[in-house]
């Protein structure tokens, strides 16, 4: 009887654990932050992201099974920064009430002059170190929604961290053996501001940090002046965008396609860069090794 008593008390025990710990419905603005979550999360999330792989989260257009999607949320992850014009509205037609939670809080910004005003570049992602801290906010808000699986969140949320501060430092190695004149690259538009500042690449690009600017006909001539002056010989297309106006530009200067690259949409499953980690470490070698 004995016997039999400790072994209900220990399914008891099971149970009443079972009981407490929960999975977390969390809602991410785009692919790259959706990956985050579940790297740190794991098991204890369910993750669906409103932007999916090759989407532009400039461009997003939210319908109403969006919006029912967040109202069911007990967690929703933001870029911030301004990159999520469309979200404010979504959130407040949804009726969301649980966690709100800005993944880029902490990071030292940068800003550009566009049009005649300073805007903040929101891409702070692409800058490991940056990834890695998002990965931190992340973490400690999932902690918090769900307090009884904090231990298994930090286990998977440090692990995941170290991982990207690891590779931030590989990147820093890979740019670190090309001279600085052979830096140089053009892009579709002014995403990489901060992978140019954390790995000493310089980027051109004909639109602004919005994938919806259009430069005029006198900025393009100025820039295919300016690409030829610096001798940039490759360029690469986004995913998440329409290549023809990039190409036209490098047709006009001779630069030569180096490939595809991801700074704000992950590939379909499956594909080279379905992860942070993988698209991030596909970007750094497909550009340093287009300059060797």
């Amino acid at each position: 009887m004995k016997r039999n008593g400790v072994i209900i008390a220990l399914a008891l025990s099971v149970m009443a654990q079972n009981a407490m710990a929960k999975t977390l419905n969390v809602v991410a603005s785009f692919s790259i932050l959706g990956d985050i979550v579940e790297q740190v999360g794991g098991d204890h999330v369910n993750v669906n992201t409103l932007v999916g792989p090759d989407g532009d989260p400039h461009t997003f257009e939210p319908s109403p099974k969006d919006s029912a999607m967040l109202s069911k949320a007990d967690v929703v992850v933001v870029n911030g920064l301004g990159l999520e014009g469309w979200l404010d509205r979504m959130v407040k037609a949804s009726g969301f009430h649980g966690t709100l939670v800005v993944a880029s809080d902490g990071i030292k910004t940068h800003t550009l002059e566009e049009d005649g005003k300073t805007v903040t570049d929101p891409h702070a992602w692409n800058n490991m170190a940056n990834g890695a801290r998002y990965a931190q906010n992340i973490q400690a808000a999932l902690e918090k929604a769900d307090p009884e699986d904090a231990a298994d969140l930090k286990t998977s949320g440090s692990r995941y961290i170290a991982q990207l501060q690891q590779l931030d430092g590989w990147a820093k190695t890979q740019f670190s053996a090309i001279p600085q004149a052979k830096r140089k690259v053009l892009t579709s538009h002014d995403a990489f501001g901060y992978f140019s500042r954390a790995y000493g690449v310089t980027f051109l690009a004909p639109q602004g940090l919005s994938s919806e600017s259009e430069p005029s006909a006198a900025q393009i001539a100025q820039m295919i002046k300016q690409i030829k002056a610096d001798g940039v010989k490759v360029w690469f297309m986004e995913n998440q965008l329409d290549p023809r106006l990039v190409r036209q530009i490098a047709s006009a200067t001779g630069a030569q396609p180096g490939g595809e690259l991801y700074p704000e949409a992950l590939s379909a499953p499956g594909g080279v860069a379905d992860t942070y980690e993988k698209a991030m470490r596909h970007n750094i070698e497909t550009i340093a090794n287009s300059m060797k």
